[in-house]
C-alpha cells in the first residue's frame, strides 16, 4: 500500500567562483594609467588608460572611464565608458552610457541605457588576456592580484 520513497542522488553542481569586487577606485579620484590583473574592480571616480582584467569590472554611476579597449571577463556599466569593450558578459544599466563597440557572448541592457556603437555577439569570446593571466587562471588560484600603474 505504501511504497518506500527512493532516495534522490544529486550530482555535485560545478559552480564557477562568484566574481566580486576586490578593489575600488573611489569617487573624487582621477587616475591615469593602466589596470591589469585578476580580481574585481569598481570605478567610482575617473579613469583614463588601459584595462585588462581577468574578473569583474564595474563602472559605478559616478564612474567615468576613457579606455581604447577594455578587456575583462564581465563588465557592468552604470556610469560612462568611452572605448571598445571585449568581455564574456556585458551589462549596461539604465544610467549607463557607452561610446564604443562591444564584443560579447552575453549582452544585457536596462531601459534607458545608451550605446553608440556596434554590438557583435559571439558564441565564444577570448578577451585577449596576456599569457601570464592564462597560466594563473589554469592554476585556479583563489588569490587576487591587481597591478595599477600610474602614468607619468
Amino acid at each position: 500500500m505504501f511504497k518506500k520513497r527512493s532516495q534522490l542522488v544529486r550530482a555535485p553542481i560545478q559552480s564557477k567562483p562568484l566574481e566580486r569586487v576586490t578593489s575600488i577606485l573611489g569617487a573624487g579620484i582621477t587616475w591615469k594609467g593602466n589596470i591589469s590583473g585578476s580580481g574585481g574592480v569598481r570605478i567610482e571616480g575617473a579613469f583614463e588608460g588601459d584595462i585588462t582584467l581577468r574578473g569583474l569590472l564595474v563602472v559605478a554611476e559616478s564612474g567615468r572611464v576613457t579606455c581604447p579597449h577594455i578587456r575583462a571577463n564581465q563588465v557592468i556599466i552604470a556610469g560612462a565608458v568611452r572605448g571598445d569593450i571585449t568581455a564574456k558578459k556585458v551589462e549596461i544599466r539604465s544610467t549607463g552610457r557607452v561610446w564604443g563597440d562591444v564584443i560579447s557572448e552575453a549582452f544585457a541592457t536596462e531601459e534607458g541605457a545608451f550605446l553608440r556603437g556596434k554590438i557583435r555577439m559571439e558564441e565564444q569570446v577570448d578577451p585577449g588576456f596576456p599569457e601570464a593571466f592564462k597560466e594563473q587562471d589554469s592554476q585556479n588560484d583563489a588569490t587576487t592580484e591587481l597591478q595599477i600603474e600610474p602614468e607619468e
